[in-house]
């Protein structure tokens, strides 16, 4: 039972601090629409999903009046695609549904439909590789659909032919959206270990180990922490981690509430909550203003690695009390385009690539929205590609890219997208050639130590 404190503090929290429920996304099993007739598979799937999500937006437009807690975004998050087109014949039918997945998502009103995916740790089927050509032209011809690729996991190694492919993949994407600031990548998340029930875009897919419909909720909140943070300056690394727990705590106190709300209005099972610290272009929202609250003059400073550890791993155990189910991702997110702070300090040479990569090994999820010279050759994204998926790999941890190669642009240059997006300063990447080595065909096998019965 929530006390008069309580409320009046997570009041303080979403006036001041910029606390926010990131998004209600509702996952839609698909299964049930396969169908080898094109036409009817797209008939079926928009049914399907405008049917179960007709009340989606309403539902948490009226929990954020009645609670007075700010849920940002509506989403929704589908089957892998490549999973219910099994028996489609070519790349055109595929670009056919994911036109009909922006179609049901234009008519509930959701702002962001996940699932354009497909799975291919090990190897692709037909399917698979018919949907992962396809979408460039699937991603530059629609508006709320997002895709995402599993090329690895711990348990069955990396799939070195689907890395090659997702490099020339992005690049693709890129020009063929290069009217609209390369946008399309920006919708496009490259996976090692990806979990079946993330409620967060670009990545999120219901996973085949999900029932027929689910709700999962993210929650967001890097300015509640670092404003707890400014309160122990100058105290021990105890009651620094302290804080952060108790902080996650009430944060994902605030999840939960919505979250088991949306689950009985919408007459829909509760899935997890994700409390990944997810940031916004806002000042006083970034992941990069709590490192440097920590004591670091800059993101990308040395002990940035260690901080970015200590509060992922504080984030979780504060979390994981306060909810029913603790899933996704959960951790903290360092997107560059979405966290002024991290903008800054790339812009001021303190962050690069590199930096980042090694923050990966203990963060939410990886390479988050990072643009990259146009004219960076496809061999050289399957290289950053299979550098973050070996530590998903290694680490048997949930490992990600979502890396822009802004068309026309050079290092100095700056993306702008606004909104949730922000701008991204473009930084560079390394001039040394990796083509001998991502042309090689087959897989990198799992580690020693996933042999685990």
């Amino acid at each position: 039972m929530l006390n008069i404190n309580e409320v009046l503090e997570t009041n303080r929290m979403i006036e001041k601090q910029n606390l926010d429920v990131r998004t209600i996304t509702m996952g839609i099993s698909l299964l049930e629409c396969v169908d080898s007739d094109p036409d009817r598979l797209c008939d079926k799937v928009y049914d399907r999903i405008t049917g179960m999500a007709r009340d989606l937006v309403k539902t948490g437009d009226d929990i954020s009046r009645e609670y007075g807690i700010p849920v940002v975004n509506k989403r929704i998050s589908v089957t892998p695609v490549s999973l219910i087109g099994g028996a489609l014949r070519n790349e055109e039918d595929f670009v056919k549904l994911a036109k009909t997945l922006d179609r049901a998502a234009k008519e509930v009103g959701v702002n962001f439909l996940g699932g354009y995916s497909a799975i291919v740790s090990k190897m692709m089927t037909k399917a698979d590789s018919l949907l992962i050509r396809s979408i460039p032209q699937a991603l530059s011809e629609t508006d709320f659909v997002c895709s995402s690729v599993n090329v690895g996991s711990t348990k069955t190694g990396l799939d070195m032919d689907a890395v090659r492919l997702m490099g020339e993949v992005i690049l693709d994407t890129a020009k063929k959206t290069a009217d609209r600031e390369s946008i399309g990548p920006a919708k496009l998340v490259v996976f090692c270990n990806a979990p079946d029930d993330n409620p967060f875009m670009a990545g999120a897919f219901h996973g085949i180990s999900e029932g027929d419909a689910v709700i999962n909720v993210g929650v967001s909140g890097p300015g509640v922490v670092k404003v707890a943070l400014d309160e122990v300056k100058g105290e021990s690394f105890e009651v620094v981690c302290e804080t952060i727990k108790k902080t996650a705590f009430k944060i994902t106190r605030v999840g939960q509430l919505v979250a088991n709300e949306a689950s009985k209005r919408l007459g829909v099972p509760f899935g997890i909550v994700d409390l990944s610290l997810a940031p916004t272009p806002a000042v006083g929202d970034s992941i990069a203003e709590i490192f440097e609250t920590l004591g670091l003059e800059r993101a990308g400073a040395p002990g940035t690695t260690a901080a970015l550890a200590m509060l992922n791993d504080q984030v979780k155990k504060g979390g994981v009390m306060a909810g029913t189910a603790v899933g996704g991702l959960s951790g903290a997110f360092i997107p560059v385009s979405e966290d002024q702070g991290m903008i800054d300090a790339v812009n001021e040479g303190a962050l690069t690539i590199e930096k980042l990569e090694a923050m990966t090994c203990v963060c939410s999820v990886g390479l988050d929205m990072i643009a990259i010279p146009g004219d960076t050759k496809a061999s050289t994204i399957s290289g950053i590609l299979a550098d973050e998926m070996a530590i998903g790999m290694i680490n048997q941890k949930t490992t990600a890219v979502r890396i822009i190669p802004a068309q026309g642009k050079k290092v100095g240059d700056t993306l702008e997208f606004g909104g949730l997006l922000g701008s991204a300063p473009i930084m560079p990447v390394s001039a040394f050639s990796c083509d001998d080595f991502v042309s090689r065909k087959g897989k990198i096998p799992a580690p020693i130590h996933s042999f685990k019965n």
